[in-house]
């Protein structure tokens, strides 16, 4: 068996290498599915209805994470593999059906992968904790987001190309056998359980959220996704009303966009253990505020590339942190739980804002959001300036 606590390289690995898979799922779920609906005669209103229903477990990703710790005397490592199997059984057997003849059981298959996900997720969150030191998790989670990130840029170069050459059904072959490779490093990994017997969930959850730190933490987390929220839905309508921009044109600036966040994550993380979590985060929204409003002078795709790929070089450089910052306050007897309702709170935030940005576009124009955009990072700066937190020695 190997020891990773010693080898910090190896636990880079491990836990970019899982959320690789997660990347892997989410380009399957945002690219590959509706087309494959498409073709198969699915209408649009229902595509977004069936995908988003779908991928519900990933919004209660609360609940597996209370199984996680209830059963936290057996180890991280098992639901791990329990998540990821449950996304590669879910992969071979849709396989089998065809959407366009059986929906419904087709996304209950999605559902079931979902599952997996949130298994494998909130459960690689929760052993980083365990195993991490305060000034190794900034880079932890920066390998996390850019395996994730990495996820969706090979998917969505590779499977396109294999849809048009073997069809859908091989895409999800692939994906079941990458999951399958990149478990097998986790099962050679030697776990060392933190907790012998069940924890009391409920009373370790009510004495942590009673500390002022946590709840500050609560509030941050609902804010600090504003920024990308506001932008999520509105740059590639903007690519496409504003700059005439075709799907292959926009699919290649958010690739751009996806990497320039990959290697931003990159950063941020390694800032934030080499300088300090608060400051990074500082930095990096700033400089945020000042891109986001200059969304408003570009007039061309060559403007828009580069700014856009700024701003996800940003906004990445400020998620590794600001995870960092959040594992460092999580109780790790109930690291699953506590760590996923800060995530959750997280993306409650950005889906919220995301879900008004269409309407205030229809009510002041694209400008007008992009300026609301870097707006919407004032309340996050100032929340911040509230959190505070022991460095450990």
């Amino acid at each position: 068996m190997i020891d990773i606590r010693e080898v910090s390289f190896l636990k880079y690995y491990l836990f970019g290498s899982l959320y690789f898979t997660e990347g892997l799922s989410k380009v399957i779920g945002v690219m590959i599915l509706p087309l494959y609906f498409l073709e198969k005669g699915v209408p649009p209103e229902i595509i977004t209805a069936t995908i988003s229903l779908a991928a519900a477990p990933m919004i209660i990703k609360f609940v597996w994470a209370g199984i996680a710790d209830f059963f936290i005397h057996r180890g991280r490592k098992k639901f791990i593999i329990l998540g990821g199997a449950l996304s590669i059984l879910a992969f071979i057997m849709v396989i089998f059906i065809d959407p366009g003849e059986a929906l419904i059981p087709f996304a209950l298959l999605v559902t079931l992968c979902w599952t997996g996900v949130g298994f494998l997720d909130v459960s690689a969150d929760a052993w980083a904790i365990e195993i991490s030191k305060e000034y190794e998790r900034g880079k932890i989670n920066g390998a996390m987001y850019a395996g994730q990130n990495m996820g969706m840029v090979i998917g969505a170069l590779i499977f396109p190309f294999v849809v048009q050459t073997y069809g859908y059904n091989l895409v999800f072959i692939i994906a079941a056998l990458l999951i399958f490779l990149i478990l097998l490093f986790p099962l050679l990994v030697d776990e060392i359980k933190i907790v012998k017997k069940r924890p009391k969930i409920f009373h370790l959850l009510k004495d942590e959220f009673k500390k002022k730190t946590t709840i500050i933490a609560c509030l941050f987390a609902s804010t600090y996704g504003f920024n990308a929220g506001m932008l999520l839905f509105i740059a590639p309508i903007y690519m496409n009303i504003s700059l005439q921009l075709d799907v292959t044109q926009i699919g290649f600036i958010t690739m751009a966009f996806t990497l320039a966040t990959t290697i931003g994550s990159l950063t941020g993380g390694f800032l934030a253990d080499l300088w300090d979590r608060k400051k990074t985060i500082y930095v990096f929204f700033a400089f945020t505020i000042v891109f986001s409003a200059l969304l408003i002078t570009t007039n061309s795709w060559e403007n828009f590339i580069l700014l856009y790929s700024i701003i996800g070089f940003l906004q990445g450089g400020y998620i590794a942190p600001h995870m960092a910052l959040f594992m460092d306050i999580t109780n790790p007897k109930i690291g699953a739980t506590q760590y996923s309702i800060f995530m959750g709170l997280g993306n409650f935030g950005q889906l919220g804002i995301a879900s008004i940005s269409g309407s205030l576009y229809a009510m002041f124009g694209f400008n007008h959001v992009f300026l609301y955009a870097a707006w919407a990072c004032g309340p996050t700066l100032l929340i911040l300036r509230f959190f505070r937190i022991k460095k450990s020695q």
